[in-house]
């Protein structure tokens, strides 16, 4: 099922580290993107269904400068196919010796709508792509051309993306801490738990702040803390 806009909403409104609580619970542990960072600080999270491209290990006979040429080429391709609203997860072999992409193609998803690129190697053009009005994470900049070691091979199908699984439809959150990958079938429910996760932890900080123990409060195991969140959620509409 397309991701729907409510839960898009909601998951812009919660952290990857609220969202790896929620899939922990469930026994998902290796859904966060490692070694994976913003090239500029979010304002707000970055939320779409995984479009994935996948590369291998360079084979140089097959893999000069030519081979952009072809207007299938799978990364030429998958810059034009990426679903607006979508963001393209790119499967670089956690390598980020040779660039994935550089600023003309992430400016081309951004012209068309994507939602974001990720990638676990490194983009060439780091400095202008931080720039843009597209969120863009990477392991760090590559100045040489994905050709130097990799080739694109494949397009929308699952990969290994610096470590975490992710097929294609699935839903990709993306804050200052790095990139999540929840599997789309469950992406409504832990939407929806991580909002009432955030009211709480939001409730806890503001005592905290208020010099108020953790005891009993982190977690919940006092239920007065509960009674007296549930009046804070009825003063502050939440």
């Amino acid at each position: 099922m397309p991701l729907s806009d409510a839960t898009r909403q909601k998951l812009k409104g919660v952290s990857t580290a609220t969202l790896a609580t929620a899939l922990y619970k469930r026994g998902l542990r290796q859904q966060f993107i490692q070694n994976v960072h913003p090239l500029r600080q979010p304002t707000e999270s970055m939320v779409g269904e995984a479009y994935t491209l996948r590369y291998i290990p360079a084979r140089e006979d097959l893999n000069g400068l030519e081979v952009f040429r072809d207007p299938e080429h799978p990364q030429r391709k998958g810059v034009e196919a990426c679903p607006p609203g979508a963001v393209l997860v790119m499967d670089s072999r956690k390598d980020a010796r040779a660039a994935s992409a550089g600023s003309i193609l992430v400016t081309r998803l951004m012209v068309r709508g994507v939602a974001g690129v990720v990638t676990d190697g490194g983009f060439r053009d780091a400095a202008e792509i931080a720039g843009m009005d597209i969120p863009a994470y990477h392991s760090r900049p590559s100045a040489p051309t994905n050709l130097t070691l990799n080739q694109a091979i494949d397009l929308n199908v699952p990969i290994g993306c610096g470590d975490a699984p992710v097929f294609p439809g699935d839903v990709i959150v993306g804050d200052g801490d790095g990139v999540i990958v929840i599997p789309a079938g469950i992406a409504d429910e832990i939407a929806s738990e991580a909002v009432e996760m955030t009211a709480y932890e939001d409730f806890v900080t503001e005592r905290v702040r208020a010099g108020h123990t953790i005891r009993g409060l982190y977690p919940a195991t006092d239920a007065k803390n509960l009674e007296i969140f549930a009046e804070w959620r009825k003063d502050k509409g939440r």
